[in-house]
């Protein structure tokens, strides 16, 4: 009789699974599906000469993605126009089976901080000894707080903490004039919880990390993901992507002054695509062909650990391999005394700085009024994020000690 084999059956969501399908009649071809009511994906395999279907070992015939790939039902995952339920696996005459993917892991304290003008959701082990390294997790331009991120950094021995800088109650609505201090305050409410301090963010966050590294001392590790070297204009009011990109305002301000940044830039290909209601890929508001002014630049030579760089070379997001790479020039310019990397993923696009196995199919995601373009192909996007985790979860154990 045939089976399916599940393991591990419940797991975190960034924990690969081995699939194996058992007792078939050797050579028959199987549909293995995978459901979560609102998406859905599947390949057709041939059973081997054991009557086994592994999807660790064996290829799909055709099917949502291509290639041996474990975990090419997850990332895959295509809208259906359904209703989001269970995860169920299924196989033809080997039944179904309910799969559970924990955005916080068993054994994950969470408790959320409102205080000292703070923001944000500490995670940390359940039998935390007060000794843990601890991270800060930083969003992005969509602002909030990325928890997920930070539940599944507990796990893996943090003491983690998904801090908001704008967009939700008690903070400013918009990414203008924020002031680094509030980092600095968060730092101190951190330090007080957990060992050595690390940030990590991802795209707009990505710059953010930097910049909170290069201020404060007491950070040993960074990690920028598909992150800016520069800092960048801030993120205004506005009807409509236009006029939001014409707002002229500082992202980040330090001792009430703002910071010198990167201006946008509107050009015809870019209105173009906006009045036009095509997807947009903002990496078009950034000109650099004049060059960069160096008073933008980070002084990520400052930072006092750590620097790991990760950019993805389809990025339509905006051009975080060129960006990163002025981060990258300046730690080899001052022969910067700590490790410090800069990874690119060629075929990989804006979308990902998470956490993986993810649903990789969707290529646009939505913005103010527009379609943004992600880039990227999505199975190098999915591969990509998949290492970049591995990469980032190692790069902190090493960097903070746990």
């Amino acid at each position: 009789m045939a089976e399916i084999l599940v393991n591990p059956q419940n797991a975190p969501i960034d924990q690969p699974v081995d699939i194996i399908v058992v007792g078939l009649p050797p050579g028959d071809e199987i549909t293995v599906q995978l459901s979560t009511g609102d998406r859905a994906s599947h390949g057709v395999f041939t059973a081997d000469e054991r009557g086994v279907v592994d999807l660790t070992r064996h290829a799909p015939l055709e099917g949502t993605y291509a290639g041996v790939d474990p975990m090419g039902l997850f990332w895959s995952l295509e809208r259906t126009g359904g209703k989001q339920g269970p995860m169920v696996l299924s196989a033809e005459g080997a039944g179904e089976i309910e799969l559970q993917r924990l955005s916080v892991p068993e054994g994950v304290e969470r408790v959320e901080v409102r205080e000292n003008g703070l923001v944000g959701t500490l995670f940390a082990p359940e039998d935390d000894g007060g000794d843990l390294p601890g991270v800060i997790v930083l969003g992005g331009s969509e602002g909030g707080l990325h928890e997920s991120d930070a539940a599944l950094l507990a796990a893996h021995g943090f003491v983690a903490f998904a801090l908001g800088y704008f967009g939700m109650k008690g903070l400013p609505e918009r990414l203008v004039d924020i002031p680094l201090e509030y980092f600095g305050t968060a730092i101190d409410y951190l330090s007080e919880r957990a060992g050595e301090i690390g940030v990590i963010g991802g795209s707009r966050g990505g710059e953010l990390a930097l910049l909170v590294g290069a201020t404060y001392p007491q950070v040993r590790a960074v990690v920028s993901l598909v992150g800016s070297g520069v800092v960048t204009q801030g993120i205004g009011p506005g009807a409509n992507l236009l006029q939001i990109l014409q707002h002229d305002a500082a992202s980040w301000t330090l001792k009430g002054e703002p910071l010198p940044y990167l201006p946008y830039y509107v050009g015809e290909e870019l209105r173009s695509k906006i009045v036009n209601g095509e997807p947009v890929p903002l990496r078009l508001a950034f000109d650099t062909s004049d060059g960069i002014p160096e008073d933008t630049e980070i002084r990520v030579e400052n930072i006092v650990g750590g620097v790991l760089l990760i950019s993805s070379g389809h990025d339509d997001g905006w051009p975080s391999v060129e960006l990163s790479e002025v981060a990258m020039r300046r730690l080899k310019d001052h022969e910067h005394p700590f490790p410090y990397e800069h990874v690119v993923y060629p075929e990989a696009g804006h979308l990902i700085a998470a956490p993986p196995y993810r649903p990789q199919t969707d290529v646009t995601y939505p913005g103010p009024g527009v379609t943004f373009s992600g880039g990227g192909v999505p199975q190098a996007t999915a591969h990509a994020q998949a290492n970049a985790w591995k990469r980032t979860v190692e790069f902190l154990q090493e960097q903070l000690g746990t």
